[in-house]
């Protein structure tokens, strides 16, 4: 550790598993900000399905990342870097302690890691022909280019795959490569939260039966109503993609619920296999009292 670096308390975990309650509870009484790892958090009107905090809990604790694009605009990991490292030296600035808390992994290895992104501008009309692929296509499409980076990226998320495909195009060089880590300019301590896989399938059950109760549906009928384009809430994926098929007439009501609790569960073993390469993180069981613990050590 370089103590002349300041401090970023990071809390992550798979969905489902209180990251963002336990983040704003440790960030209140640390005096801290927190700062959204979430690559759905940051479109405005995707709110329920995303699990974004509530207006209380940000006037509670100030957050930011949050509602910072409309749905059909394009918002890259590197745009995402930028603003957040803008954001978390706001914090340190007014002398509050930052918390970075979410679950997706790139976005949190982008901070930690001061990942080197490759700047390079969107191909529209490359990005129209991929847009028309399935998903099984482009992913044979960057296996035959990119080999060696197929399985380091979230090689069952679309959009990242047309992404991948579009910087090895413009470069010629291998998309993880180009990824190189610089040298970090926070102290990071890495607090995961996790639970048994039973208990975790139990969470995210109850979890969305909450939010069909709280309105998803009608979230993504607003966000169709409002002109986001089907194609753009299937590359959400998860609520919106599943949420939308059966407002299309694709799926049933009961299709709907059983495919996208099944996609959840499968979703967050993903994201439990990201994290699961990274050794630095401090797994507990969703206790205020273990991540204090950790937190005033490590402070």
């Amino acid at each position: 550790m370089n103590k002349n670096k300041p401090s970023l308390i990071v809390i992550l975990g798979t969905n489902a598993s209180g990251k963002s309650s336990l983040g704003i509870r440790l960030a209140k009484k640390f005096n801290g900000e927190i700062v959204s790892a979430d690559s759905r958090q940051v479109y405005k009107g995707l709110d329920i399905g995303s699990g974004k905090v509530t207006k209380t809990e940000q006037e509670a604790i100030p957050h930011y990342m949050l509602d910072v694009v409309k749905p059909n605009t394009e918002f890259s990991l590197a745009r995402y870097q930028k603003l957040a490292f803008s954001a978390i030296d706001n914090i340190l600035k007014r002398k509050k302690l930052p918390f970075l808390v979410g679950g997706t992994g790139l976005y949190i290895q982008a901070i930690c890691d001061n990942l080197n992104i490759p700047k390079v501008k969107p191909n529209k009309k490359l990005r129209k022909k991929l847009e028309k692929l399935s998903l099984k296509e482009l992913q044979k499409k960057y296996k035959k280019i990119d080999l060696d980076s197929y399985n380091k990226i979230d090689n069952k998320n679309s959009r990242r795959l047309i992404r991948a495909i579009e910087v090895v195009k413009s470069t010629g060089k291998s998309f993880w490569k180009q990824r190189q880590k610089k040298e970090a300019k926070y102290n990071c301590l890495k607090i995961g939260v996790t639970h048994p896989l039973n208990i975790l399938e139990e969470r995210i059950k109850v979890r969305l039966e909450k939010r069909l109760r709280q309105g998803l549906i009608k979230e993504v009928k607003d966000l169709l109503e409002s002109g986001t384009r089907y194609r753009r809430l299937y590359d959400f994926g998860l609520e919106y993609r599943r949420v939308a098929q059966y407002l299309k007439g694709e799926l049933t009501r009961q299709e709907m619920e059983e495919l996208l609790y099944k996609n959840i569960c499968q979703f967050a073993k993903r994201q439990m296999t990201w994290f699961k390469r990274d050794k630095e993180i401090i797994w507990v069981k969703s206790s205020d009292e273990e991540a204090e613990g950790l937190i005033e050590n490590f402070l």
